[in-house]
């Protein structure tokens, strides 16, 4: 006879264990009804003592979901969390901004960013989650899922059973192809600790650093290699930075600022490949019209994929990519979320489907999904898009930039203010007050912009395009909440 004793079980368990969740009849993507049956086995069966409640991935959704778990009192003996990575869950933002900074600039270093910190919280260290009761699986991730029995295989091999399952695995860098050099010794991306710490080994003996992108990654990894006093270029196709969201005359005024601080652009460029020198490492990069870019460094910021790995089955969406949740972050498969970068949720104000790589929506989808998941919380997630960036922070930068957008990129634009500090972009579509990005704004000025992108006020396009200061356009568009 087996060593291992199981007992078949049928479970129907109130709505605080997160297993009799579901509303069928409230549901858009076709979500089912069930009654299920698991195999309950010994310790010596699976290697997590903590079977009630998994989380898969270790980045912010994973830590904002630990806490949520914590203030429900749910968390001590019934929460495992297993991850990739070689750390407890931390702030990732702060890789491509303070992390970056040489030594004699402060950088940011762990424990010093672990979650919740970014949000104002307690700092998370591997300590917290002992003295929650949290089990941790570090550096191992999940390689597969029997949906049927209720299980996930690790790469070590681990067996790991799950009650209630919360995918919380973020996205991977995208890569170039190892045809064209994107494995080659000096060539970078930049997701984790330890991508981090490759990198800044190369900046410690760079000369000439190319990077590749003029989005986000690109902007804020350039500008942290300001620091280092290197000769830096970026390379990208499109015509100006960031082109998903700064218009014309904004990206112009950015690019300004980074040439301002030795930044060279190549832009509307195309690369046929990296070419690597004598002893394999990075040496140029060749561009499609012929020419090259001499560098020993390289970095890609080229965007990132969904990182679904094993759990493809449970149902992708094909626009943007994603496992595909309702507005609780429930996957069509019961007993199974997901939530952060990974998810594709109902955007609620904008009546579509989203998938949001953003450190703000990573802390409030976690924190949505495991209070429905452990309380009587009904009510469909809203979320109001938010961006931000920080970048020449480094100790001694001449100007250090913070800006912040909410709302929806859509309609025509009023530009106000000169960056001489502060500049505004209005977004306004039929009269309306769709989205605002302020640079170098006030606190009290900041907390505006999401009423604001939330009320979508009516506002006079002539009096906010008249206005001679940003002082007085946000002066504006404040009186039109009133209205």
């Amino acid at each position: 006879m087996s060593s291992v004793r199981t007992l078949m079980v049928t479970l129907s368990l109130p709505r605080k264990h997160g297993l009799s969740l579901w509303s069928p009849q409230s549901s858009s993507i076709g979500f089912r009804s069930f009654r299920r049956s698991y195999v309950a086995a010994s310790s010596s069966a699976f290697a997590n003592e903590n079977r009630e409640f998994v989380i898969v991935g270790g980045g912010n959704a994973a830590g904002y979901a630990a806490r949520t778990f914590v203030e429900h009192d749910m968390a001590n003996g019934r929460l495992c969390i297993v991850s990739k990575e070689a750390y407890a869950p931390y702030e990732r933002p702060a890789l491509t901004k303070g992390y970056l900074f040489p030594l004699d600039k402060k950088p940011a270093r762990l424990p010093g960013f672990h979650t919740c910190v970014g949000s104002g919280g307690e700092r998370q260290t591997p300590d917290w989650y002992k003295e929650k009761g949290i089990e941790m699986f570090y550096e191992d991730p999940v390689t597969g899922i029997d949906i049927e029995k209720q299980t996930l295989t690790t790469n070590s091999g681990k067996q790991l059973k799950y009650g209630s399952l919360i995918i919380a695995t973020g996205c991977t860098a995208s890569r170039f192809p190892d045809k064209i050099g994107g494995n080659l010794s000096g060539v970078h991306y930049v997701r984790d600790v330890a991508d981090a710490d490759s990198l800044i080994s190369s900046l410690e003996k760079a000369r000439k650093v190319v990077v590749v992108g003029g989005g986000y990654i690109g902007m804020e990894i350039a500008a942290a290699v300001v620091g280092w006093k290197l000769d830096t270029t970026i390379i990208f196709p499109e015509k100006h930075l960031l082109p998903r969201l700064f218009t014309p005359s904004l990206s112009k005024r950015y690019e300004e600022l980074y040439q301002e601080n030795g930044i060279k652009f190549l832009k509307g460029a195309s690369i046929k490949n990296l070419e690597a020198g004598s002893g394999g490492h990075i040496a140029a990069v060749k561009l499609e019209d012929g020419s090259a870019i001499e560098a020993d460094t390289v970095i890609i910021g080229i965007g990132a994929k969904p990182a679904v790995g094993p759990f493809e089955r449970l149902g992708l969406n094909t626009n943007v990519g994603g496992i595909q949740v309702d507005g609780q972050f429930r996957t069509s498969v019961p007993g199974i979320f997901a939530i952060g970068d990974v998810a594709a949720f109902p955007l609620k104000m904008y009546d579509r489907v989203a998938r949001v790589e953003h450190v703000d929506h990573a802390r409030r989808s976690a924190q949505h999904c495991i209070k429905a998941l452990l309380s009587a919380q009904t009510h469909t997630y809203d979320y109001l898009p938010y961006f931000y960036s920080r970048v020449f922070e480094y100790e001694g930068s001449p100007k250090k930039v913070w800006w912040q957008f909410f709302g929806d990129n859509v309609g025509e634009t009023i530009e106000i203010g000169n960056f001489d500090p502060k500049i505004a972009t209005f977004w306004v579509d039929s009269g309306k007050l769709k989205g605002v990005l302020l640079e170098s704004g006030s606190t009290e000025e900041f907390e505006l912009l999401p009423k604001l992108a939330r009320s979508q006020p009516s506002v006079d396009k002539a009096k906010l395009q008249n206005a001679s200061s940003v002082e007085e356009a946000l002066s504006i568009a404040r009186t039109s909440l009133q209205v």
